[in-house]
């Protein structure tokens, strides 16, 4: 989908599995007990500080009514992919901020997870597919292209039938395309114009013989 409504086979099983997991987890989430508000919310604020400000419970609320909404824009067709994938690179472009900025997570001096932080570094494929949806390209650009392949492809028939018929001397070839052909019709023009008035030729003459009457001549008629 790129802003008609249309998504492409590609686009669907990064849509659909990918919002079905999302929008599982926030409903996983909403009615999560205290203990795992506190987990979430302890590491949340960490990465951004502003959150001390919000209750544990609350913040959980929050973050299940994000994913929530999240992951039915994923599943829902209507929602250009494009802002389904905007919207999906923003949620995991946080979740690898939690992941960078909480310690124990990573080794040390290294991208790579600790084994407690196997599951929190796993996001980072939410990324990749956020990404990949955000830089679709639109249908619109992608019938340009087609049409310009299209004309293009149309304009080398053209051009190979009108080669063929150039190489075939056939009935739209002028004498003067070819090599020597316009000095030869020069030739022809200036021979013409030393032809006798009446229309006899040398050859004509020739031909008939000297006796030759004019108004027996079928020319003269």
């Amino acid at each position: 989908m790129s802003g008609c409504g249309k998504v492409r086979a590609w686009q669907v099983p990064l849509r659909l599995i990918t919002g079905a997991f999302i929008l599982h987890s926030g409903m996983e989430k909403w009615d999560g007990p205290d203990e795992q508000a506190q987990g979430v919310h302890g590491m949340a604020r960490q990465s951004f500080p502003f959150l001390e400000n919000i209750d544990a419970p609350r913040f959980l609320r929050l973050l299940a009514a994000g994913e929530i909404a999240l992951g039915a824009a994923l599943l829902t067709p209507a929602v250009p992919t494009r802002l389904a994938g905007a919207a999906l690179t923003g949620f995991a472009g946080s979740l690898m901020a939690v992941y960078a900025q909480t310690p124990g997570l990573r080794k040390e001096g290294s991208v790579w997870p600790t084994p407690d932080g196997i599951g929190v570094s796993k996001d980072s494929w939410l990324l990749a597919i956020g990404l990949a949806l955000t830089l679709s390209p639109r249908e619109k650009h992608l019938k340009n292209l087609k049409h310009l392949k299209q004309l293009k492809h149309a304009k080398d028939v053209r051009d190979a039938k009108r080669h063929g018929r150039h190489q075939q001397h056939g009935p739209r070839c002028r004498p003067e395309q070819h090599a020597g052909g316009g000095e030869r019709l020069k030739q022809a023009k200036e021979l013409a114009k030393t032809l006798p008035q009446g229309g006899h030729s040398h050859h004509h003459a020739h031909r008939h013989g000297p006796a030759h009457a004019r108004k027996a001549c079928p020319a003269h008629r």
